[in-house]
């Protein structure tokens, strides 16, 4: 027997499915995750504990470059796979509360 809980997600999660498999939906989810991740690399980068990584930071305007580009790729990484994480849970959820309904 499923519960109050149980029953108001699988309603849910049948009519919005779909509509959360698009990508811009679960680059919603994603997105402030790698925000916050690139913004505490940053504060790392700048905050300068580590001497020597300041000072190439500082004599080569080329790492800065390659520093943003890693940034970009960070944050479409962890957006792309936070996202699908998200769904790929709710789904198994779903999935096996279809399971234990069919063999109640």
């Amino acid at each position: 027997m499923l519960l109050k809980k149980e029953e108001e997600f699988l309603r849910y999660w049948e009519e919005n499915r779909i509509l959360k498999k698009k990508f811009l939906r679960q680059f919603s989810i994603g997105l402030p995750i790698a925000v916050v991740l690139v913004v505490v690399l940053f504060i790392n980068l700048l905050s300068g504990w580590y001497v020597k990584a300041d000072m190439v930071l500082r004599g080569n305007s080329s790492v800065i470059v390659v520093i943003l580009i890693a940034v970009v790729g960070i944050v479409f990484f962890v957006t792309f796979f936070a996202g699908n994480h998200k769904w790929d849970q709710n789904e198994q959820r779903y999935q096996e509360l279809l399971l234990k309904k069919q063999n109640r």
